[in-house]
C-alpha cells in the first residue's frame, strides 16, 4: 500500500456528514488528508488513481456474527473470517461470545485478541479489520448466572449479549438493573422458544404449502414486547438483534416514539429473500430467525429506510458442507455473508431505485458503529482511512470458488450482479 494516494474525481459517500459528491481525495499514511473539489497539486510521490465512475465510502461495520476458531476450525478460522471481511468492504467486525470456550471472562477476551493480533504476521501485506467483541451476559452462555460484567467491561468488550434468547424474565430484569452504570449496550434476541417449537419457517401460506413446520410471528413479538416493558422501567441501553417481522417494526416504532433507549437491527438476508424463496428447500436459506413473509420483508426494508431499524447485520454463522447438506428441517440455522452482503444489497435496494447509496451506507457503516457506542468510520479530514472503493458498473457472477471462508453456506451464489468492491483500507 502506497504511503500517499490521491483518488481523482471519485464519488464520495459519507453518512456521517450526509455527504454525496464528486471530489479528489488525498490519503497519506492511513489518514484522510483532504477531500476537495479538485486538488491543484499532487503531493510528492503520491500514487494517482482515476476514480471516475467509482464510489469511495467509509468501511462497513458488522454488528454481530460468529467464527469457527477457536473450537470449530473446520467451519472457519479467524484468518478466513478476516479475509472475507476485507473482501466485502468491512473494516470492523464484532464477534458474539459463542466461541469455545465462550467469551465470558477477561481471559477469553485476551485470548481472541491475541489470536487476531497474529494475523498480520501470517501475511505482512494483509491488514485485518478491527476486531470488536461482545462479552457474554451469562456464564458459559447457559442463561441463568450473570457473568462479571464489570470485569468484562474493563477488559474492553463493546457490549453484552449471549446471542441466544433469554427465557427467564426475572433474570432479564436483574441484568437490566445491574448493567445500568456500565455504559455499554445489552444485545437481546427476542424469541420465545416455547412458541417457536420445532418450527423452521415463518408461519403462513408458504410454510403450509411447502410442508415446513411454522414459527409464528408471536414467538418474536411476545418476547420483544416483554423486553421493552422492562427497558421502560430501567432505561438501560438495549440493542434488539435479528428483527424479522412486520409487527416487530411497529412495536419498535412505538417504543422509539416513547424515547426508550433502544436500537435495532435486522439480518441482511431478510431484506432480500422471504418465504416465497423456500420452494427449492435451499438450506442456505434455513435461518434463525427464519425468513419472513413478503409482507415482513417489505416492512423490514421500509423500517431500515425510515430509521426505525437502525442497522443491517450480517449475523455470520459458518457451517460445513456436511452440516448443511441435509434435509431443510434438519439443517442448522444460519448463513455467512461478509464477502457478498454489500453487493447483493446494492443490487436489491440501490440499483432498483428503492434506496440511495447514502441510505445503504448509513445502515451498514455509521449506524452499526453507533449501536455499539463507537465512533463511526467517516471521510472527514484527519480521520483514519477506514474506506472501501466500489465499482457499481462492474458485472460478475457470485461464485462458490471465490469464497474466502472455509464455509460456503452463502445465499445468492450463482447470482449475476452489478458492482464489485475493488479495495478496502483497514
Amino acid at each position: 500500500m502506497a504511503a500517499k494516494e490521491v483518488l481523482r474525481q471519485v464519488r464520495t459517500i459519507d453518512p456521517v456528514s450526509n455527504g454525496d459528491r464528486v471530489a479528489d481525495v488525498w490519503l497519506e499514511n492511513g489518514t484522510v488528508r483532504a477531500v476537495v473539489d479538485r486538488l491543484e497539486e499532487i503531493p510528492t510521490e503520491a500514487v494517482e488513481i482515476d476514480g471516475r465512475g467509482l464510489i469511495l465510502g467509509p468501511g462497513l461495520v458488522d454488528l454481530y456474527g460468529r467464527t469457527g476458531e477457536p473450537g470449530f476450525e473446520e467451519r472457519d478460522t479467524l484468518e478466513s473470517l478476516a479475509k472475507s471481511a476485507v473482501a466485502g468492504g468491512y473494516t470492523r467486525v464484532t464477534l458474539l461470545p459463542k466461541a469455545v470456550p465462550p467469551i465470558d471472562n477477561p481471559a477469553g477476551v485476551a485470548q481472541l485478541r491475541s489470536l487476531w493480533g497474529k494475523l498480520g504476521s501470517i501475511d505482512p501485506a494483509f491488514h485485518p479489520p478491527q476486531l470488536l467483541l461482545w462479552g457474554a451476559l451469562t456464564r458459559n452462555l447457559e442463561g441463568d448466572r450473570m457473568t462479571e460484567l464489570a470485569d468484562l467491561a474493563e477488559a474492553g468488550v463493546v457490549g453484552f449479549t449471549d446471542g441466544s434468547p433469554l427465557s427467564n424474565p426475572v433474570f432479564l430484569r436483574r441484568v437490566l438493573e445491574y448493567s445500568q452504570g456500565l455504559g455499554r449496550p445489552l444485545g437481546f434476541y427476542p424469541c420465545d422458544r416455547r412458541l417457536a417449537g420445532d418450527g423452521v419457517a415463518r408461519e403462513g401460506v408458504d410454510s403450509l404449502r411447502l410442508g415446513l413446520p411454522g414459527v409464528p410471528a408471536m414467538a418474536e413479538t411476545a418476547a420483544l414486547t416483554a423486553l421493552l416493558e422492562e427497558v421502560a422501567e430501567f432505561e438501560t441501553p438495549v440493542h434488539v438483534m435479528r428483527v424479522s417481522t412486520a409487527r416487530s417494526v411497529e412495536i419498535l416504532a412505538e417504543a422509539k416514539s416513547r424515547g426508550l433507549p433502544v436500537t435495532a437491527s435486522t439480518p441482511w438476508t431478510h431484506l432480500i429473500w422471504d418465504t416465497t424463496d423456500l420452494a427449492e428447500y435451499d438450506t442456505n436459506l434455513r435461518l434463525d430467525p427464519p425468513l419472513g413473509t413478503p409482507g415482513d420483508r417489505e416492512a423490514l426494508v421500509e423500517g431500515v429506510k425510515s430509521g426505525v431499524l437502525d442497522a443491517i447485520a450480517v449475523d455470520r454463522a459458518p457451517y460445513t458442507y456436511e452440516e448443511k447438506t441435509v434435509a431443510f428441517a434438519e439443517a442448522p440455522g444460519g448463513a455467512i455473508g461478509l464477502q457478498y452482503s454489500f453487493v447483493l444489497l446494492w443490487n436489491q435496494l440501490v440499483t432498483s431505485g428503492r434506496w440511495t447509496p447514502l441510505e445503504l451506507w448509513r445502515a451498514m457503516s455509521a449506524n452499526p458503529a453507533r449501536c455499539l457506542h463507537q465512533t463511526p468510520p467517516s471521510l472527514q479530514v484527519g480521520e483514519s482511512a477506514e474506506l472501501l472503493l466500489f465499482d457499481p458498473h462492474a458485472s460478475e457472477t457470485l461464485s462458490k470458488r471465490e469464497i474466502l471462508s472455509r464455509s460456503s453456506n452463502a445465499p445468492g451464489l450463482g447470482t449475476q450482479v452489478s458492482g464489485r468492491i475493488l479495495r478496502t483500507w483497514c
